[in-house]
């Protein structure tokens, strides 16, 4: 299933379910661009946070003269004393008012405390912030999940031509995840895998299959997989393998016979992130995958993390995927 019918199975999800997306970066044509094709489109109900003149200004200038878009500007929101309080009782003595009150002009904390207090299903940045500055008030604000120590971020790889796709992880966030963090990194993943219509079959990578090779790295992904199967059971979820037994059946046949998982694998848990990073990036690069992400898994409720380098296109695609977690959190 190519990328066409990938996003139009998505859009058959959220059109006309009034998903709201906060989007911080309204002085960034990409975004501005990207929400006035979801409104018009009825994917999702946009948000924009920033100066209405100046992003009406935007909207104008792309041709979309009467959008009917909510637009919010920060700097002059009534109701910022109450998100002030709301943000000071969420941090625990961890926030004075003074702090909530510098913390709040900015638009990440801003979206997030709009999700937070159920004005919003979820929030799109990155366009022009780094990473951590969209995930820190994600991490502070909406939190994990009950039994998750952490979040991590996940690339669906795609490729339109041949119908194959993928989820990757983590490739995003977290450096070098411990057994524990690497075993919810997997099930979490698997979460991710049903939005994308995916039946995971999740191989825990190593450059060691089945004991192949003995190092400290190959015995944590060992451990992963056990505390992974005891997590969830159910899944479909093997390792320690190798990327080849994980992909390839006549190899899986002899490294490692008798796999669930080995030779048919679609979701891949990269033992840290640098493996993880330089995996995606070879796949996109050399096998002209389509690498959309990354995707934040773990939170209460979604905040996605564009690059600095995306499309308008790309936050189009992710304002989807971010309605569809949406959706998926309240079933």
């Amino acid at each position: 299933m190519g990328v066409r019918s990938l996003f139009g199975s998505l859009r058959e999800k959220v059109v006309g379910q009034s998903v709201k997306i906060v989007f911080p970066e309204g002085d960034d044509e990409r975004v501005v661009r990207a929400a006035a094709r979801l409104k018009f489109e009825g994917l999702v109900e946009p948000i924009i946070l920033g100066n209405p003149a100046d992003v009406t200004a935007l909207l104008d200038q792309f041709g979309f003269t009467n959008p009917d878009l909510t637009i919010i500007n920060p700097n002059d929101y009534p109701d910022f004393e109450q998100m002030k309080t709301e943000f000071v009782e969420l941090r625990k003595g961890k926030a004075s008012i003074e702090d909530a009150d510098k913390l709040l002009r900015d638009v990440n904390y801003f979206g997030v405390m709009l999700v937070k207090q159920g004005l919003a299903d979820g929030m799109v940045s990155g366009a022009i912030h780094s990473t951590a500055d969209t995930v820190r008030p994600a991490l502070q604000i909406i939190k994990t999940k009950p039994g998750i120590s952490r979040t991590s971020g996940v690339f669906l790889m795609n490729r339109e031509n041949t119908g194959e796709r993928f989820l990757f992880a983590d490739c995003a966030i977290n450096i070098d995840p411990n057994a524990q963090e690497l075993a919810e990194i997997a099930v979490n993943t698997a979460d991710t895998a049903k939005i994308f219509d995916i039946d995971p079959k999740i191989a825990m990578l190593s450059f060691s299959t089945m004991g192949s090779a003995k190092a400290p790295q190959v015995e944590k992904v060992q451990e992963a997989t056990k505390i992974a199967k005891e997590l969830a059971p159910d899944l479909a979820l093997d390792g320690e393998l190798q990327f080849d037994a994980a992909f390839v059946e006549k190899t899986a046949a002899i490294k490692a016979p008798g796999s669930p998982v080995a030779g048919q694998a679609n979701t891949f848990i990269f033992p840290d992130l640098q493996s993880g990073n330089i995996g995606y990036k070879i796949a996109q690069r050399l096998g002209m995958f389509d690498a959309i992400g990354p995707v934040l898994q773990g939170l209460n409720m979604p905040v996605n993390d564009l690059s600095r380098g995306c499309s308008a296109d790309d936050v189009y695609k992710l304002a989807i995927i971010t309605a569809a977690q949406a959706l998926d959190s309240k079933a």
